[in-house]
């Protein structure tokens, strides 16, 4: 009995592997697709230029930073100059009652008494002013006590804008690791597509020589081993089909990722991902995210926000003293009534108080809502405190994983190799079947295709723990 092939299972892991390396991806003509060649260096200062998200979160920096400006401005008087004109539809006046006055007894020497009468004033129209006037004034305020209600502003704007500035450098740091993961997966696409390529070409040599040996062989080989022989060079040609789509698209996204047009690609220079192990300490790691994850800084922007937002609800039941004051000059026409010349310009200079009383609790209420945002901040610094470490514990374990990887499938790779040769040599001389072959070929690709993805874990893995961080690692545990 013909001993049983393990063509099936060797040929199943390999199309899942390869299949789950690469997803789908939508594909256009690539006639007018504008192709060009950079290294990591290149992509990496052209996505700064050009990636759209950077514009966007300098502009809320600058939202923030006018903000914080303007709650700078109260400390400042406040200085309007007012200009105005006015036309009524008739002149004011003031009438002026009519009056009687009843005149004193006066005895005269020598002529007598005088008969005692009376003098009476007719109601009079006064006019005040005329219909028209102009008037122009200066006026000026300045806050000079209010509980700490600016000083709340400042804080609030403050912590804002370190919010916002935060929130550009995680952009920074996440288009960073964009193009690093997208470079290196696009070489390891160019690789994967390679190795498909190689394995197909060794496979149909395999399939011309198996072909050969069936029809002029000693009959060891039969057409049944031809035909299983073409299933998998055909299924293999399909899944190089599928590879280069993917090594396209892998170029399109980098091309995305730096800013550039959809109908742009990027092909990396580099032909291999190096493997670089790392050696940073887990204590030195978390030191160093507490001190530059954009996160971190965050959330200490926002517990500065939140205490500028306490202190300016406490100031609600304080007092506020103002110094207020005016320059003006009227113009009107009429010269009598209140258009007379000092009241046609002066000054005026004076100070106000407000002092709250009763404000049905209101300001009560909102201080305690400020002071239970503040300690929700806080619980949340403890959490995402914790939660750094831990995410940095398992890259860190993933990073040891992967090197451990790496080693293993690099040997496996090797062995794979060396066995595919003795194997083909093996099958010229008719001592093994073909399927022993193919599985050798597969097994090889199998090997290095999980060897290229050891190598870009590698890469990925530490451009993560860059971004976590929020510092460039090496240069951060050099200094």
């Amino acid at each position: 009995m013909r001993k049983q092939s393990t063509l099936c299972p060797a040929c199943t892991i390999f199309f899942l592997f390869l299949f789950f390396l690469a997803e789908p991806f939508p594909v256009f003509g690539e006639d007018t697709i504008t192709k060009q060649e950079a290294s990591l260096e290149e992509c990496l200062e052209k996505a700064l230029q050009n990636n759209r998200r950077r514009p966007a979160s300098r502009y809320a920096v600058e939202m923030a930073e006018a903000r914080h400006r303007q709650a700078l401005a109260a400390y400042w008087p406040q200085i309007s100059l007012k200009v105005g004109y006015q036309r009524l539809d008739e002149a004011p006046n003031y009438i002026f009652p009519a009056l009687n006055f009843d005149l004193p007894v006066i005895d005269i020497p020598g002529v007598g008494i005088l008969p005692v009468d009376k003098i009476t004033v007719p109601e009079q129209n006064i006019k005040l002013m005329d219909k028209e006037s102009y008037r122009a004034s200066l006026e000026g305020s300045w806050l000079i006590y209010d509980g700490g209600m600016r000083k709340g502003y400042r804080e609030q704007s403050a912590g804002a804008l370190e919010m916002m500035k935060q929130e550009a450098r995680r952009t920074d740091l996440e288009i960073i690791d964009s193009v690093h993961r997208l470079y290196f997966g696009a070489v390891m696409a160019i690789q994967l597509h390679q190795l498909g390529r190689d394995t197909l070409a060794r496979m149909e040599v395999t399939l011309d020589f198996t072909e050969t040996m069936y029809k002029e062989g000693s009959g060891k080989v039969k057409k049944t081993d031809w035909l299983d022989n073409m299933v998998i060079v055909e299924s293999m040609r399909s899944m190089v089909a599928q590879l280069e789509k993917n090594e396209l698209m892998a170029q399109a996204a980098l091309a995305n990722t730096m800013g550039l047009s959809w109908n742009t690609s990027v092909q990396p220079t580099d032909s291999a991902i190096p493997f670089t192990p790392f050696s940073g300490k887990l204590d030195a790691l978390v030191d160093t995210a507490y001190r530059f994850n954009p996160d971190w800084g965050k959330i200490e922007a926002g517990l500065r926000a939140a205490e500028g937002s306490l202190l300016t609800a406490k100031s609600a039941s304080s007092p506020k003293v103002a110094i207020t004051g005016e320059l003006y000059k009227w113009w009107n026409d009429y010269e009598a009534g209140l258009a007379t010349d000092p009241n046609k310009d002066g000054w005026s200079i004076g100070i106000g108080v407000e002092i709250p009383i009763f404000d049905g609790s209101m300001t009560r209420n909102k201080v305690a809502e400020a002071r239970a945002q503040v300690a929700k901040i806080k619980e949340e610094q403890f959490l995402l405190k914790d939660g750094l470490g831990l995410q940095l514990r398992d890259l860190l374990l993933s990073l040891n994983a992967v090197a451990k990887t790496h080693q293993a499938t690099l040997e496996a790779m090797n062995a794979a190799k060396e066995n595919r040769i003795l194997k083909t040599r093996a099958y010229q001389y008719e001592l093994i079947e073909v399927d022993k072959v193919i599985q050798a070929q597969l097994m090889e690709a199998l090997m290095a295709a999980q060897h290229y993805r050891a190598r870009y874990e590698n890469v990925a893995l530490q451009s993560r723990i860059s971004l976590l961080v929020g510092a460039e690692v090496r240069e951060r545990l050099g200094e």
